[in-house]
């Protein structure tokens, strides 16, 4: 055999290596042309995610640490080329966050057995409002319209987490009984009945009452002056009989062992701070779960956040809500969560 016939090439071989070569650069471009469409329709969708995730649980850290859950899951279904195309995907990526979020909910309960003093959720500090209480930032206001206000965050705290799944899902978010049954794996039966206690416990705890953003800031602006001023008498004048004050500091910041209920404790407790720790502190105006509030600095630093309830009837204040846990006031540093 000579050289030239040592080195030809057989017609049939070369056809079959290029039809290789084809056939796996034909399924590298599906695959990666699945992959952006993963990509787009999680994106599509991750605000409403990031919402949800965040009523259910209370805790920005948490929510992230769900989403990269949801985003994993997501991607290796979506990659798998023997599984059956998803039809729906918003409701998919859904049932996936919330089931996630339920087991992530476990383990944060198992953490707050051992939280110094009370637990209050993370709040979702927006940018700068201006002087009639309305977010500087309408985008990104609108963007978080669905996570609900700090003080329902708290009573939604009491619901078992079924309960609150059924309630954020059908109260604030609209979805049908039919639909929850399919997120949570439950007969529409069970699901209206959880929606149902978790309403009236709800309503129980909280009627259906959200001030004006001028009214609110009118408020806290009085309040403010009097608690900083030391002004025991405008204080009363402003506090509910029941006004309930709540701090948490989780034992890295000041903060009370308990809740302090009374016009009286609780006056008086805020003029003995005042005198300790007010001065030297700048406040500026956020928006905090969508409603206007203060948030406190002390040399460059955020020092705590305070969002006032008010009651439906006037302008009293019936709740005193004061974040100062360093861990809690990470998105005082930026317009909002990622």
């Amino acid at each position: 055999m000579d050289g030239e016939t040592a080195g030809a090439t057989d017609p049939a071989e070369t056809t079959g290596t290029a039809g290789a070569a084809g056939a796996v650069g034909e399924a590298g471009a599906v695959g990666e042309a699945a992959g952006e469409r993963a990509v787009r329709e999680y994106e599509e969708h991750r605000e409403l995610l990031f919402a949800l995730v965040y009523d259910l649980l209370g805790s920005v850290a948490d929510t992230e640490d769900v989403l990269q859950d949801t985003w994993l899951a997501w991607a290796a279904r979506t990659a798998d080329p023997a599984a059956a195309e998803i039809e729906h995907p918003k409701a998919y990526l859904v049932r996936i966050a919330v089931n996630r979020a339920l087991a992530q909910r476990a383990a944060a309960a198992r953490r707050r057995e051992t939280y110094v003093g009370p637990w209050l959720p993370e709040p979702l500090v927006g940018p700068e409002a201006g002087a009639d209480g309305a977010a500087g930032d309408a985008a990104l206001a609108a963007e978080r319209a669905e996570s609900v206000s700090l003080a329902l965050l708290v009573v939604l705290e009491t619901l078992s987490p079924l309960e609150r799944s059924a309630f954020v899902l059908h109260e604030v978010f609209g979805y049908s009984g039919a639909e929850i049954a399919g997120i949570l794996g439950r007969s529409p039966a069970a699901v209206r009945q959880l929606v149902k206690r978790a309403r009236e416990h709800v309503r129980a705890r909280r009627p259906r009452y959200e001030p004006e953003p001028g009214v609110r800031r009118r408020v806290t602006e009085r309040f403010l002056a009097a608690a900083l001023g030391g002004d025991l008498a405008a204080l009363l004048e402003l506090l509910a009989p029941d006004v309930t004050l709540v701090g948490d500091g989780g034992g890295k910041a000041p903060g009370g062992r308990r809740p302090l209920t009374g016009r009286g404790q609780v006056a008086r407790l805020l003029v003995a701070l005042a005198a300790k720790t007010g001065r030297g502190l700048e406040t500026s105006w956020r928006t905090v779960n969508g409603a206007p509030a203060v948030a406190f600095s002390a040399f460059g630093r955020p020092f705590a956040v305070l969002v006032l309830d008010l009651a439906p009837e006037g302008d009293l204040i019936t709740g005193i809500h004061a974040v100062s846990n360093p861990d809690k006031l990470g998105t005082l540093t930026r317009p909002g969560p990622a």
